[in-house]
This record gives C-alpha cells, structure tokens and sequence, in this order.
C-alpha cells in the first residue's frame, strides 16, 4: 500500500513539473505539426491498462494521416515524425495519461489490445500495474530487443517493484532517450 500510495504521488508531481517545465516545447511541438501536418496533432489509441482496463493513450502524430494510398507505416512517417520517435518526444503527451491516472511514469509499456488474448498466465502479470511512460525494457534496448525480452523485462520489473528501481529508471532514462538509443 505504501508503495502504491508514493508511486502515485511521485507520478503526479513529476507529470505537474514535466507538464509546466515543457510546456513551451510541447506548444511549440503542436504548432509545427499543425504547420508540417495539419490535424489531428495527437495520435489517440486505445491500449490495456491496468487489470487490461481500456484506455485512450496520448501521443504527438508522426506520420501522414491518409491511409488511402495503399502506404506502409514506414512510407507514411514524416522527417519530423522520425525525429519525435527517434527521442521519444512523441510520448510526451502521455505526461497527460498519468496526471489523470491511466499510466504511471515508470511501468511495462502498454501495448496494443489485440496482443491481450496472446499473453501467458505468466506474461498476464504486467497487467497488475500501470503501464508507463518508460520502463526497465526501454532502458535495457528498446526496439533492439525481441518481443520475448520486453515482456520478460516487463515481468522483472512488476515482480521486483520498487521506489528505488522506479528512481533508477527515471535517472537512466534521459541518457537512454539523448542517445536515441535502440532506436531503428
């Protein structure tokens, strides 16, 4: 319950700070979207939360919206949308999932709901926590690692959650998110 209680507390005033500190880049962000993509700014997806509990996650658009021209989503994303994705700015607007309580800072990354009815009894476990912004899997690689290492990095994480790891991974996520690394 302690844990919990000052994870929750932590995420709060972290997101407040983020949310204010950043505002000028996320305004500034906004506009050049709209300027270099128009509408929508954000992309809004529906991902498994907590208990699987759906939610509509937040994120700054990085590719073209028409879907008409038969275009994979590699063709689809723009300089500017890789440039977000390569330093994780995209994100940034999930600052606003976890002021309203549908994401923490740190936690397993949530993932599309269709994956929901794939998961192992075991695997089933990273959905006894929020997910979060960062995690022990984004630190330890990113996309450089397979499907099986994320979610058993996801699974470490939640069975040996703590304020100190959680602290931990929010010291070493900086470095990672400049360095771009894992990024491909």
């Amino acid at each position: 319950m302690f844990y919990e209680t000052t994870k929750r507390l932590l995420d709060v005033a972290c997101a407040c700070i983020l949310l204010v500190f950043l505002s000028p880049v996320i305004l500034l962000l906004t506009m050049l979207i709209f300027l270099k993509m128009g509408r929508p700014i954000f992309f809004v997806h529906q991902r498994s939360g907590w208990q699987k509990r759906p939610f509509c996650m937040f994120k700054f658009r990085t590719m073209h919206a028409d879907k008409g021209q038969g275009l994979t989503d590699g063709q689809r994303i723009t300089p500017l949308g890789l440039t977000l994705r390569r330093y994780s700015i995209d994100e940034l607007p999930q600052l606003l999932n976890v002021f309203m309580g549908q994401m923490s800072i740190v936690g397993p990354r949530p993932l599309l709901r269709e994956y929901d009815d794939f998961y192992s009894e075991l695997q089933n476990q990273r959905f006894l926590m929020k997910p979060g912004i960062t995690g022990l899997a984004q630190i330890s690689g990113r996309n450089n690692l397979t499907w099986d290492e994320k979610l058993q990095l996801d699974l470490e994480y939640v069975q040996r959650r703590s304020l100190w790891q959680d602290l931990k991974i929010i010291a070493k996520t900086p470095v990672v998110v400049c360095r771009a690394q894992g990024f491909r």
